[in-house]
């Protein structure tokens, strides 16, 4: 009989908690609802890259859509993203200039003076840091960070969105890539990345040379460039921007020590990536640019101090700037004139094609 009871005790407890789980479920879901998603929904768009170029890496939470990629561009030409609803991202990234500046410092709102050159967005998609100094670890985190930054745009994220939402246009907008019409940080970060990753250039010269297999698509100038470019103890440029054989970024997107920006005793103004790292050895390194279009993206450096292709690489044959943290790969080079002017004109055939939608909305 003491068994029965216990039995009965226990079969009397598991009802009263189940009960009270169910209970508590049925609050929950008809007082609290799940925030919604920030992925965005509908079919994701194929980004199909030009001559020249890998395959885009995607991250799984944001993949390209047509409604994110059009909302990323409305976002990245309007610029009631800053304080004064004057300067927007294609203000200092202009795509007249390849999604580049036209001043060595970049202007912010007022008389705002920027500390570094605005680089171009072009093939940024493939960068697994942004920025000079790769404070960023995504185009996601990238896009919004300028408007923040007080010498940039300078407002609140809050005030930013708060304008947003007025806009009876972006509701919807927002509404057909995310489905919601609730304007977070986080799916502005998504759509404007997701735009950011369809401006892509390839197809130059040197591609429909090097993997279109037109071998007369360089001058007879570009090709000694060429040689001058991938040979060690020439230019010896390929350390750095690469080129593989399947395709060329011109860039190993990693950070080194050029001495550009140094002064007399090898002090920086700009600690560059040591500024996210604190290692002693970042100390006044940038990470590589890319070269593709860089005949249409001056000035060139993080600080803008170069106006021309020919200063470059009168820069590199030089060794760069003498500092304790120099690069390895800043070695003496030997370079003649015609070196130099064959490397420059090697630099003008990496200028390519770029999307015909990617400038201010309804102007393809």
């Amino acid at each position: 009989m003491v068994w029965r009871t216990e039995l009965m005790k226990n079969r009397h407890l598991f009802r009263c908690a189940l009960s009270v789980l169910l209970s508590a479920a049925v609050l929950f879901s008809s007082g609290c609802k799940a925030a919604p998603s920030e992925k965005p929904i509908g079919a994701p768009v194929a980004l199909h890259p030009p001559l020249g170029l890998p395959p885009v890496p995607i991250p799984p939470n944001n993949p390209p859509t047509k409604e994110t990629i059009a909302l990323g561009r409305r976002l990245f030409y309007d610029p009631r993203l800053s304080k004064d609803n004057t300067l927007a991202c294609s203000s200092c990234h202009l795509p007249t200039t390849d999604f580049s500046d036209t001043v060595s410092l970049s202007r912010g709102v007022g008389t705002a003076i920027g500390i570094r050159n605005a680089p171009t967005l072009i093939n940024t998609a493939y960068l697994p840091l942004q920025f000079w100094d790769g404070r960023a670890p995504s185009l996601e985190k990238q896009a919004v960070i300028p408007m923040e930054n007080p010498i940039e745009m300078n407002q609140p994220h809050e005030l930013a969105l708060s304008k947003l939402k007025q806009d009876p246009t972006y509701r919807r907008m927002f509404r057909e890539a995310f489905g919601t019409e609730d304007i977070s940080l986080g799916r502005t970060e998504n759509a404007l990345a997701s735009f950011e990753r369809t401006i892509l250039s390839g197809n130059s010269a040197f591609d429909r040379f090097q993997y279109g297999g037109d071998k007369n698509a360089l001058t007879p100038q570009q090709l000694r460039g060429l040689v001058v470019f991938m040979t060690p103890n020439k230019g010896n440029c390929a350390a750095c921007h690469t080129i593989t054989p399947q395709y060329a970024l011109f860039t190993d997107g990693k950070f080194h020590n050029l001495g550009e920006g140094a002064d007399d005793e090898g002090t920086f103004k700009d600690l560059g990536r040591f500024s996210q790292t604190r290692i002693e050895a970042d100390k006044g390194s940038f990470k590589t640019p890319t070269l593709r279009n860089i005949a249409r993206t001056a000035p060139y450096m993080h600080d803008g101090s170069l106006q021309t292709l020919r200063q470059v690489v009168d820069f590199y044959a030089g060794q760069g700037n003498s500092n304790p943290y120099l690069d390895k790969d800043m070695k003496t080079i030997h370079l003649t004139g015609q070196d130099r002017e064959d490397l420059v004109e090697f630099l003008k055939s990496l200028t390519g094609e770029l999307p015909p939608n990617v400038g201010p909305p309804g102007k393809e």
